[in-house]
C-alpha cells in the first residue's frame, strides 16, 4: 500500500503541474496566441507565488495519503494522528475558504474589493492563517475522539472543493464581462484549487476503500 501512495502522489504532482497550472494560465488571461500563451506559462512556472500553493497541495496529499494507508498509527496516540490530520485539512479548506471569498469579493466589487480589503502580501497572509486556525480548531474540536478522521475529512474536502467551483465558476464569468486585470487571476485560482483538492481527495479515498476492502478478508491461518 505504501508503494501505491508513492505512485498516487506523483501521479497527482504530474497532473497539477502539467494541468492544473497551465489551466490557470488559461483562464488568468485571455487567450491572445500561442506565443503569449506559452509565455504567460513560463513566467507562472517560475513564479515562487505559484508554487506554494503547488507545494501545498502535493505535500497534503501525501500526509493524507499516508496518514489513511499505513495501518502502523493505530500504535501511536489518537491525538497525534488527529492533530496532524485536522492541520492538513484545515490549510485546505482555508484555501478553498479564501478562494471563494474573494471570488465573490471580486465579482461583487472589482479590483476595488483587493484595495481595499487585501492592499498588502501580509494582509493575505494573515487572512489564510487565521481561516487555517480557525478551522484546524473545529475539526479538532470536532473529531479528537474519532476513529475514523481523515475519512471524514477527505470527504469534507471532496464536498467543498464542489462547492467552492460552484461559487469561483460563475464569479470568473463575471468578472471576465468586464475590464479588469487582477480579478480573473484571483476567480482562476478559484477554480484551479477548487479543481486541485477535489483531485487530491480521490487519492486517499481510493486506497482508503482498497484498504477497507483488504481489511475484510480472513487473516491467513497461523502455524
Amino acid at each position: 500500500m505504501r508503494k501505491w501512495g508513492i505512485l498516487v502522489s506523483i501521479f497527482y504532482a504530474l497532473i497539477l503541474l502539467g494541468l492544473i497550472v497551465p489551466g490557470f494560465a488559461l483562464l488568468a488571461e485571455r487567450f491572445s496566441g500561442w506565443a503569449n500563451y506559452f509565455q504567460t506559462l513560463r513566467e507562472a512556472y517560475g513564479a515562487g507565488v505559484v508554487w506554494v500553493p503547488v507545494g501545498i497541495f502535493i505535500s497534503s496529499q501525501v500526509l493524507l495519503l499516508f496518514l489513511s494507508v499505513d495501518t502502523s498509527q493505530r500504535r501511536l496516540k489518537p491525538r497525534a494522528h488527529v492533530l496532524v490530520s485536522c492541520s492538513v485539512a484545515a490549510v485546505l479548506t482555508a484555501l478553498l475558504t479564501a478562494a471563494a471569498i474573494w471570488s465573490i469579493g471580486f465579482a461583487a466589487g472589482g479590483t476595488a474589493f483587493g484595495r481595499t480589503y487585501f492592499p498588502r502580501d501580509a494582509t493575505i497572509l494573515g487572512f489564510c492563517g487565521a481561516l487555517w486556525l480557525l478551522w484546524a480548531i473545529l475539526f479538532y474540536l470536532y473529531l479528537r475522539d474519532s476513529s475514523a478522521a481523515v475519512t471524514w475529512l477527505i470527504s469534507w474536502l471532496l464536498k467543498g472543493s464542489v462547492l467552492e467551483l460552484l461559487i469561483a465558476v460563475p464569479c470568473h464569468v463575471i468578472v471576465r464581462r468586464r475590464a479588469e486585470c487582477s480579478a480573473p487571476i484571483v476567480t482562476s485560482f478559484g477554480i484551479a484549487t477548487g479543481v486541485a483538492i477535489m483531485l487530491l481527495s480521490f487519492g486517499p479515498s481510493v486506497l482508503f476503500l482498497y484498504k477497507k476492502r483488504l481489511d475484510a478478508y480472513a487473516p491467513p491461518p497461523s502455524g
